[in-house]
């Protein structure tokens, strides 16, 4: 396969040509592999490298001449991506193709954390499938949020003294459009900054002519299979927006209110035959159809089969009903039946066929029913309600009381349960396809445990509620007949003039009609969002199959139902497949404190703030370090451990560019090309220091490919943090100073120079996904880059690995580590070099010894003084004995470390002050007015501290008796 020339970008796909590839299969595992030239192919005859080509284009930074990762480059560098055509699907690496619709976030929005976490997750997926070498291609755009942005055009006409209500639909409308094209990208540009490897040339929005043609083709459809219908059901009403909203825009929050206790005569009894009924709501009496009580309930089984008189209303009369549905244990155990204004009373109306009696105007004010309360706002007639009430004595008491009250996600306004007349979506059909498609396995969700919610909701769904009461949106395509019955004789079509047509058609040709004021819910165009971003209705079944993606989709478990499952079955009632095989479930980013974040607790963390603070790629670390449907705590100290991750990467860049020979040395460079480390026989020749850290390089590459292929991102980042922190630079960058800094014959430094490229480049490669923009700047410091990071090739899986070397490096590491714990012990100055005498069975003896100078290196030994042997040392009493392992020793002579006599001295004074206060502490737990009268805690605080010194004397006599025992000896 030919690669790319430097800073020429790859063929890609035409954004506007057709995406005919072959269906996407997620699961399969036959990617076809990168064909490239080796590894560190230096090319000698340029004059000048690709990276100083970079640098003089000003988009790269060299490690050697920064300290450290410049944040600002990061804009830079992303612009270079774009600009080189990276983000879009690069035919020329064959292979299945990944694709993905980005959930769209609302047009009205700014970038928060839980933005941040899709968006981060779905750049690691696909970042990493395009390193696999499958055309890839990431679909961005945003969604019209049609409540959310008419909210925010007519609160910034407010501002202007104009109304929406005073202006026509189309003057509306278009104040909004140049709204969206002067503040709507906002967003976009957010994501950007997060490093988004979206193909941006495919970006939509959802009132896009292609998507708009989408929506209306999925309505005719549903329509023409009796699937849309109109009706008067119950639905959340908002007063303020004048409109329904979906259940997803309704937050309920617990808030102080008042439970009203109030009589209800009984029709034809004394005064003293009544039901006292508690209620929430009084103002919804008015709508009262019955009044119920538990059949079982023997305070009130007289009186079933009566009727009772509604107060305030002139008398009027309703059926004193019984059902088990009403709790006799709750309240007074009688319960008014309001099922216009209420959803539980509304089903349970419905069961027994009661009548539905509405009190409210839309805006919020009681109609003629409530009789002189007409007109008056819903809660200015609680407060009057009450107050006569009282006075008529049929108020029985207040009391306080919290209540879940619902408010509108957009307008903070308090929801009312209303029936209204909307168009809706009939749901049982669609949502069994949607249950058989996760129960035959042909859709996966991660967690698993989410399985049964989603089943639970698709077995028990309402149907839909698809219209609003809006003027931004997509208008429902429907048209009445002047002089017809709107509910019997409409017309659905795709425009106008189709419309007029079949009008004239049935009607004749004097028809006239006119267009159904209301637009669809955004909800409704978002699931057909996964398709019709891919071109669906405008290319052929046929055609469109062939590109058809299985997706795979990241989202947050809240929106499951009202989205997702939505989607999944739209997918298939219009395309005939699932529209993605599995869907992640993200979990929501809180405070440090585990608190849901909110302006009102103050507790927001701004991404782009973060960002400027900590840097994209730690940022991205962070969030995507957590567990799959687990909410994540995000804090300073993390973003500050993830901070200086990036610093650590940063300098082992340095390290390893700093010991690089220059790239006019050609035989140093022919040495390093020299070794294939990918190769079985050449892995078997290497040092087992060298060994060791290839060999778990190719573990890591396994390990971590199978989590990304998982979807284990947090153990993704964790596996790659800790072998590149703990065993590349803390212990194999340490190692490789023994042959790089030797003085002599050069191949010991070839070689770990080679291991030091290898590696690091490798690590560079498993880590891009996550930290993309360090990565790619370490990258491109490197010899000779002639492509980004972001397309080269993932790493090979499945190379050697040489568990023998592990374990003998493991025994280097258990002496380093015990030889360092000695020195730590005593104190040991860290630039003193010490004597050790290596015990150890023939065989480590012979490896060991093979590496003395990198033994001497990491446990700052004397190089001279390192001695090896099977038996202890004569000096063995007069030493510090330390057993890293089975057949494995060190004698370390206590005079190299300590002045044995001064620490005896200063051991003495020591134990004398320890013993002092543990007899203190003794004195206090021995007194009986201490511990009978002192709080519990205390007490058992004090025997703690008494406990842990007595330990402490005890390891502190035993070690100034061993050091007495020495100077004896050496006596």
């Amino acid at each position: 396969m030919k690669l790319p020339m430097a800073l020429s970008g790859p063929s890609m796909l035409s954004s506007s040509s057709a995406y005919r590839l072959n269906p996407l299969l997620f699961h399969s595992h036959h990617h076809r592999r990168c064909i490239r030239a080796p590894l560190w192919q230096i090319n000698r005859y340029k004059a000048k490298s690709y990276t100083a080509f970079a640098l003089e284009n000003g988009v790269f930074t060299s490690p050697e001449m920064a300290k450290s990762f410049d944040f600002t480059s990061e804009e830079r560098i992303y612009s270079w991506w774009e600009s080189q055509g990276y983000f879009k699907p690069n035919s020329d690496k064959g292979g299945d193709p990944f694709v993905i619709s980005m959930p769209p976030p609302n047009v009205t929005g700014s970038l928060h954390m839980g933005h941040a976490m899709f968006v981060t997750l779905e750049d690691i997926l696909v970042r990493y499938h395009r390193m696999k070498g499958r055309p890839t291609l990431w679909v961005p755009g945003t969604d019209h949020a049609g409540i959310a942005t008419q909210l925010v055009v007519e609160r910034m006409l407010a501002t202007e003294g104009k109304k929406r209500v005073d202006m026509t639909r189309d003057e509306f409308t278009n104040q909004v459009w140049e709204w969206k094209d002067k503040y709507g990208g906002t967003i976009t540009n957010q994501i950007k900054r997060l490093g988004a490897s979206c193909d941006w040339s495919r970006e939509h929005f959802t009132l896009d002519e292609q998507l708009s043609r989408a929506v209306i083709e999925a309505f005719l459809r549903l329509h023409e299979k009796g699937l849309i219908y109109q009706g008067s059901y119950m639905v959340n009403w908002s007063p303020n927006l004048q409109t329904a909203v979906s259940d997803l825009e309704v937050e309920y929050s617990e808030e102080p209110g008042s439970l009203y206790y109030i009589k209800y005569r009984v029709a034809g009894g004394s005064r003293d035959d009544f039901l006292t009924v508690a209620t929430t709501r009084p103002e919804t009496l008015f709508g009262d159809v019955a009044i119920a009580v538990n059949p079982q309930d023997e305070r009130y089984s007289k009186y079933i089969g009566m009727a009772a008189i509604v107060p305030m209303t002139y008398g009027r009369h309703v059926p004193i009903i019984s059902d088990k549905y009403v709790d006799k244990d709750f309240g007074t155990g009688v319960l008014k039946i309001s099922p216009g204004h209420d959803h539980n009373d509304y089903l349970l109306a419905r069961k027994l066929g009661l009548p539905i009696l509405n009190v409210m105007n839309k805006d919020g004010t009681l109609n003629e029913v409530a009789g002189l309360y007409c007109g008056m706002d819903r809660f200015e007639v609680r407060k009057k309600l009450w107050s006569d009430l009282e006075e008529t004595g049929l108020a029985v008491k207040k009391e306080p009381h919290t209540s879940r009250v619902p408010r509108s996600q957009r307008g903070g306004e308090i929801i009312e349960p209303l029936v209204s007349k909307q168009w809706f979506v009939s749901m049982e059909l669609l949502a069994e396809k949607a249950l058989q498609a996760v129960i035959k396995g042909e859709i996966t969700i991660i967690p698993e445990r989410f399985e049964k919610i989603y089943n639970h909701w698709l077995s028990n769904i309402k149907d839909w509620c698809i219209s609003r009461q809006l003027w931004w949106g997509h208008r429902i395509p429907v048209w009445y007949i002047i002089g017809k019955d709107c509910e019997e004789d409409y017309i659905v079509a795709r425009n106008a003039s189709e419309a007029l047509e079949k009008a004239r058609m049935k009607y004749g040709n004097n028809v006239e009609i006119y267009q159904d004021p209301d637009v669809l819910d955004t909800w409704f165009s978002s699931a057909l969002w996964p398709f019709s971003t891919l071109g669906w209705p405008d290319t052929s079944t046929e055609d469109f199959m062939q590109f058809y993606p299985t997706t795979l989709l990241e989202t947050g478990h809240d929106i499951l139902f009202f989205w997702v499952a939505r989607m999944v079955m739209m997918g298939i009632e219009f395309t005939g497949t699932v529209p993605f095989r599995y869907i992640y479930l993200h979990g929501l980013i809180r405070d440090s404190q585990g608190r849901k974040m909110s302006k009102t607790l103050g507790n927001v963390i701004d991404p782009i703030d973060t960002i400027k603070e900590f840097g994209t790629d730690a940022l991205r670390f962070t969030l995507a370090l957590g567990t799959a449907g687990q909410d994540l705590n995000l804090s300073t100290e993390r973003l500050t451990s993830n901070k200086a991750f990036t610093n650590k990467l940063w300098n082992a860049g340095k390290f390893v560019l700093q010991n690089l020979p220059s790239q006019t040395d050609v035989s140093a460079w022919d040495a390093i090309l020299a070794m294939k480390f990918e190769q079985e026989e050449s892995l078997l020749g290497l040092p087992f220091p060298e060994c060791w850290v290839v060999s778990k390089l190719h573990l890591l590459v396994d390990t971590v490919t199978a989590s990304y292929d998982k979807f284990f991102f947090g153990d993704v980042g964790r596996e790659i943090y800790d072998f590149f922190w703990a065993d590349f630079a803390d212990w194999y960058i340490e190692s490789s100073k023994a042959r790089l800094y030797q003085t002599g014959d050069n191949s010991g430094a070839s070689l770990s120079q080679a291991v030091l490229l290898y590696v690091f480049e490798n690590i560079l490669k498993l880590l891009h996904p996550f930290m993309p923009f360090v990565t790619e700047e370490l990258w491109q410091a490197l010899p000779d880059r002639k492509e980004a990071l972001m397309v080269s090739c993932w790493p090979r899986t499945s190379l050697p690995q040489q568990s023998n070397s592990i374990k003998k490096f493991e025994n280097l590491q258990a002496l380093t580590r015990a030889i360092r714990n000695a020195r730590a012990e005593y104190s040991v100055e860290p630039a003193k070099r010490i004597s050790a005498s290596i015990v150890a069975i023939p065989e480590v003896t012979d490896y060991i010894s093979k590496e003395k100078e990198v033994l001497a290196l990491l446990s700052r030994l004397d190089l001279d003084n390192v001695h090896f042997s099977e038996s202890p040392p004569g000096y063995a009493n007069q030493s510090v004995h330390l057993v890293a392992g089975e057949g494995l020793e060190a004698y370390l002579p206590l005079a190299d470390m300590v002045d044995i006599s001064a620490e005896v001295q200063r051991l003495s004074k020591r134990l004398s002050k320890m013993q002092t206060e543990y007899d203190g502490l003794v004195s206090r737990l021995t007194s009986p007015k201490f511990v009978e009268k002192a709080p519990e805690d205390i007490v058992r605080s004090v025997r703690e501290k008494a406990e842990e010194a007595k330990e402490k004397i005890v390891l502190t006599k035993n070690r100034l008796a061993f050091l007495k025992s020495t100077v004896l000896v050496s006596e």
